[in-house]
């Protein structure tokens, strides 16, 4: 895909405070979808436990430059930015080193802001992705923070399970908080529901809470629970590498879509 230059990249936060709903999976997934379908995409891997990094085939022996480094100002995006196996998906992996981050940087006036410059300074030289998809840590810390301040929008996968929308209240006015103080554009790009699983009458009764509470804000696309994306990370592959066929890698392609038609219809209003 050719990249306009005047066209900035669309910058996405994956962000749950709650483990275990799918959201590194997601930021796997989607941005693997959206280079499939022609993007060129950079992940940030922003999770101490760096499984982003992992699930697209990067090694923790193959991270010696990592968004720790990026935080601490040390090197610049290009400096951290590696190619993956997949065609057009670049990442910025992390190490353990990232959950020392928030103590090292803690006195510093722009802690908060260390990823937006970051981001704003490798874009200044050459918009060389249309979009970049952050996996944020399950917990709103200063990680977390730097996302969203450096974020267009949030996405926010959610389990179709029975305390779903109390952790989603709880999300919600943390953004609202960070767009009131320090990020007056952030938008929710999204909510889509993870690990569905249609025998089970629970699931099915809170998407339809979910939808009927956020309306239009939950994508019609919604995550199958299918072991074919639980098998991929353990294989270093997203699961469109490794099952391409699978019910979990089409949901992740028409999420992709979903997500670009979306993107497009801010950039209208924007205009």
């Amino acid at each position: 895909m050719s990249i306009n230059q005047d066209m900035r990249p669309r910058v996405i936060a994956l962000a749950n405070q709650k483990g275990g709903v799918g959201k590194t999976t997601t930021a796997i997934n989607l941005a693997t979808a959206l280079a499939a379908i022609g993007e060129e995409v950079l992940l940030i891997d922003l999770d101490p436990q760096g499984n982003a990094s992992t699930g697209v085939g990067v090694g923790t022996n193959e991270r010696d430059k990592s968004t720790y480094d990026l935080l601490l100002a040390e090197m610049s995006l290009k400096d951290v930015v590696q190619k993956t196996a997949v065609p057009r998906l670049s990442i910025a992996p992390s190490t353990l080193d990232l959950l020392g981050v928030e103590m090292e940087i803690s006195n510093e006036a722009d802690r908060i802001f260390r990823l937006k410059k970051a981001v704003a300074a490798h874009l200044g030289r050459s918009p060389d992705f249309t979009y970049i998809i952050i996996d944020c840590p399950p917990s709103l810390n200063l990680l977390t923070l730097n996302a969203l301040a450096a974020a267009d929008s949030v996405l926010v996968p959610l389990q179709a399970e029975f305390f779903a929308l109390e952790g989603l209240s709880q999300l919600l006015k943390t953004i609202d908080q960070v767009k009131g103080s320090i990020n007056n554009t952030l938008a929710i790009q999204g909510i889509v529901m993870t690990m569905y699983d249609k025998r089970n009458n629970l699931a099915q009764q809170v998407v339809g809470d979910v939808r009927e509470t956020m309306g239009d804000l939950v994508y019609d696309t919604i995550i199958p629970r299918n072991v074919r994306i639980s098998e991929a990370p353990s294989f270093g592959k997203p699961v469109l590498l490794y099952d391409i066929n699978c019910a979990g890698s089409q949901a992740y392609l028409r999420l992709a879509s979903e997500v670009i038609q979306r993107e497009k219809k801010v950039q209208r209003a924007d205009r």
